[in-house]
């Protein structure tokens, strides 16, 4: 698919981006994919993850390569961060996010150009520190 084209919303894409709408859990593919389902029963796991791909690509969706070892997609397109759970690796959006974009001002090395950057917070979720007898990062 060219960037010049336009993207076609097929029922597929419409469905995923209607079920990633307003979603603030970050799902993974697989989440989403069990959502899906329940209103196209047919759809595939690699037609999900194709879907998203394509719609982070054309910025639709927003593609998190976070720490923690699962691609999550975000429907909150705007430049923001997030924080992730060390304890359950649930994902959140940092309500305040520092002044300015991480890569203002950022010297790149010879040779290099900055197009983007991803800022993570690591910390523990309520539910974490609660269940922890020790209260997972409380001190």
């Amino acid at each position: 698919m060219r960037d010049n084209q336009e993207l076609r919303i097929t029922r597929q894409r419409q469905v995923i981006l209607e079920e990633l709408e307003g979603d603030r859990t970050h799902p993974t593919a697989e989440a989403l994919h069990q959502r899906v389902r329940q209103r196209l029963p047919r759809i595939s796991l690699a037609t999900v993850y194709r879907n998203l791909e394509i719609l982070a690509e054309r910025g639709l969706v927003r593609r998190l390569d976070l720490g923690g070892g699962r691609r999550r997609f975000d429907p909150v397109t705007e430049e923001h961060y997030h924080v992730r759970c060390l304890g359950c690796g649930a994902i959140a959006d940092v309500a305040r996010p520092p002044s300015g974009p991480a890569d203002q001002g950022a010297t790149a090395p010879e040779g290099w150009r900055i197009v983007g950057h991803e800022l993570e917070f690591t910390g523990y979720c309520r539910d974490c520190r609660e269940a922890s007898p020790c209260g997972a990062g409380s001190s």
